[in-house]
């Protein structure tokens, strides 16, 4: 009877899990020296920080001034943030991307103004 039980848990555990909302956000990843913060969004934003860090450390990130600088100084000069997630809609037909590009573009935005007051 447990084993059954057990197996019901997991295919709960197992479908709550499949059928939950995904962390959907924007992210950044800030030099603590220069101040200069990198601005990306994902559809899985623990997924993509967690593979940005990968990359980094094998030396293969796309950006190559940001590979560079890991290069130089090593990962204690990076901060990795989420800055912020989306929350589910009630609409079905909601445009998750676009969401995301649009916030991807204030928080730049946002980030360029701080780095231009800053120097």
């Amino acid at each position: 009877m447990t084993t059954d039980t057990t197996t019901l848990s997991r295919r709960a555990i197992s479908r709550q899990a499949r059928d939950a909302f995904p962390p959907m956000g924007i992210y950044i990843i800030r030099d603590k020296e220069t101040g200069d913060v990198l601005v990306a969004s994902s559809r899985n934003v623990h997924g993509a920080m967690n593979r940005a860090q990968f990359e980094l450390r094998l030396r293969s990130h796309a950006n190559k001034a940001l590979q560079a600088e890991w290069n130089r100084s090593g990962p204690g000069r990076f901060d990795f943030e989420i800055v912020e997630l989306l929350k589910e809609r009630e609409d079905s037909n909601f445009d998750y991307l676009e969401e995301l590009r649009t916030l991807e573009q204030i928080y730049r935005e946002q980030y360029e103004q701080q780095a231009g007051a800053a120097r």
